[in-house]
């Protein structure tokens, strides 16, 4: 049994690992290096359950990050029970087949009620006066005490949001992948795990932000270059040999795509008034879409509109490919989590969640950083407004009202799409926008299925 630390580098692709990124790079030379055919869509949800089931998603149910509850009529995005992904997972096959098998997820998705032996995940607490204080869950409770006495708190609003990936008062531009990548050690040092599952998310932040062209990316490979050079350096120093593994690839757009938009249009969305501001209510209305970087899943409520539907679809600009049951089928989206119709984007362009037509009745929460209300993936989210003048001293009077105990709204989000720069979700045209995995001796060389990677890991493992 070999012990294995699987570094997921969110947005790693063949064609950045160069001189900017000099550790990975030496990591490259001695290591087997297989590109991998993306989960499709290719999300982070949905490619790291497929990498721990060895399942598409028709088999683990893991449609995109977030999906239309139809028995709720609810959109929920971004949940933490691991309960949600169906199967059995790598860590319950290898304790099966290995006496003393343990598994630490460190910052994997769905890393809550797992039966992974170690978990630790980030999770605000919401009070109910209506605060949310920012915090980590972890399994075994005690982890949590554990890793904050250690590393402090964990720097929740460099892990998503408009400081995440720039330098800020909250820490600099790498400060989540740095205190993950301590809490990864700290878990190694402690408790010794056969298999440790690390994410790693720095390169998301830029790359949708300014698009992976941007000439200040180079300094971000040169950040999660040190980060994954330590891990590499310590793993490798207690005889834990390292998998280098990422979700997908991110690739520069130009073109936002607002579905919702288009069906309100034609009359087919439903929308509810609220203190005067409007509210999307998909379970009255007859077609919507949930959103989701460069995928859409589309739920048409009225069969007797599918055939308009498809047809305003396919002649809509910057959609790739419409699927329907048999498309979805042919690809191994086809759960019933999945939409009526699902859509993928050209490789330039990416689907918002918008349904608003005009902005001073969009819902409170689209100004704010919100990944749990809005109905839909919202990239925008990593932007201050630039309308707003003398933005760090508003930031300030509304973090002074917080710490006073007043309620307020971090209102400070722009609304304008067209500020991405870069997304993901769709199988680039170019291998050397893929996902990779460099490793050892069970890396295969060519290009690899996604749910190939299960048993890449395995054989890692168990020798």
């Amino acid at each position: 049994m070999q012990r294995i630390a699987v570094l997921n580098v969110v947005g790693l692709t063949r064609s950045l690992i160069g001189p900017h990124m000099p550790r990975l790079l030496k990591f490259r030379q001695r290591s087997q290096l297989s590109v991998i055919d993306p989960a499709l869509p290719a999300l982070t949800c949905t490619a790291q359950s497929t990498y721990v089931t060895g399942r598409p998603p028709s088999g683990h149910g893991i449609v995109a990050n977030g999906w239309y509850h139809r028995e709720l009529a609810e959109v929920q995005f971004w949940k933490q029970s691991n309960h949600v992904v169906h199967g059995p997972k790598i860590w319950d096959d290898l304790r099966a087949a290995l006496p003393g098998f343990t598994c630490a997820k460190t910052f994997w998705w769905y890393n809550m009620y797992s039966s992974a032996d170690y978990s630790v995940t980030p999770r605000p607490i919401y009070p109910a006066d209506g605060r949310k204080v920012f915090d980590i869950y972890s399994w075994p409770y005690e982890l949590r005490p554990g890793l904050k006495a250690t590393l402090g708190n964990f720097p929740f609003p460099t892990f998503w949001g408009p400081a995440a990936g720039l330098p800020s008062p909250q820490g600099a531009p790498e400060a989540a992948s740095r205190w993950i990548a301590n809490s990864a050690m700290w878990i190694e040092e402690r408790h010794r795990p056969t298999l440790q599952l690390v994410y790693l998310p720095h390169l998301d932040y830029n790359f949708q932000r300014l698009g992976p062209d941007h000439p200040s990316i180079p300094a971000d490979l040169a950040r999660i270059d040190t980060i994954v050079g330590d891990l590499i350096d310590f793993f490798e120093s207690r005889q834990v040999q390292v998998l280098i593994l990422s979700e997908y690839g991110i690739t520069p757009v130009h073109t936002p795509i607002h579905l919702n938009r288009l069906f309100r249009e034609k009359g087919w969305i439903t929308v509810k008034e609220e203190l005067g501001l409007e509210l999307l209510d998909a379970g009255q209305s007859r077609v919507f879409a949930v959103a989701d970087h460069q995928v859409a899943h589309v739920h048409v409520q009225d069969p007797a509109l599918l055939p308009a539907v498809r047809a305003l679809l396919e002649s809509t600009p910057g959609i790739a490919l419409v699927l329907d049951q048999d498309g979805k089928r042919r690809i191994g989206l086809d759960h019933p989590r999945a939409g009526d119709l699902v859509v993928f984007s050209d490789q330039d362009a990416w689907f918002t969640y918008y349904y608003w037509l005009e902005d001073q009745l969009a819902p409170d929460f689209a100004r704010c950083v919100d990944i749990h209300r809005k109905p839909g993936y919202d990239p925008v989210e990593l932007f201050l407004d630039p309308s707003l003048s003398a933005v760090k001293l508003r930031i300030a009077w509304k973090l002074l009202q917080k710490k006073l105990g007043f309620r307020m709204l971090m209102d400070l989000i722009p609304l304008d799409a067209r500020l991405v720069k870069g997304s993901h979700g769709c199988r680039p045209a170019s291998q050397d926008d893929w996902p990779v995995l460099l490793g050892g001796a069970h890396v295969p060389v060519g290009p690899l299925a996604a749910t190939d990677v299960y048993q890449v890991i395995r054989k890692s493992v168990v020798g």
